[in-house]
């Protein structure tokens, strides 16, 4: 018989940048909004990488009424704290964040699609 070498390549990491980013000494801390698809037409968006010193619930608060949808925060053991929105809210929460005087413009890495 004839043996084959096959290589199996391991499953899409959406989160696999912002590994590489926090690695790299004196990198900036970014801000990452992505998008995840979910079944349909549907999809999530994801905020990841606001200092600890905010709260995440009262941001939550203020996103979930500005964009009419719901969400919530998920406490993750690698990422920290995410919060998470219901549809495509990528440009709206950028567009918040920038206005509300939290980050700035080119802090801010937009993900997906």
């Amino acid at each position: 018989m004839v043996e084959l070498e096959v290589e199996i390549r391991s499953a899409f990491d959406p989160f696999a940048e912002a590994k590489e980013d926090s690695d790299a000494p004196g990198a900036k801390e970014y801000i990452h909004i992505r998008i995840q698809q979910r079944n349909g037409k549907k999809s999530l968006t994801t905020v990841q990488g606001l200092r600890k010193e905010f709260s995440y619930e009262k941001i939550l608060k203020d996103l979930k009424k500005d964009f009419c949808c719901n969400g919530n925060v998920v406490h993750d053991k690698e990422l920290g704290k995410v919060i998470q929105l219901q549809g495509d809210q990528r440009k709206n929460v950028s567009q918040f964040l920038i206005n509300a005087g939290l980050v700035k413009k080119d802090q801010i890495k937009i993900h997906g699609f």
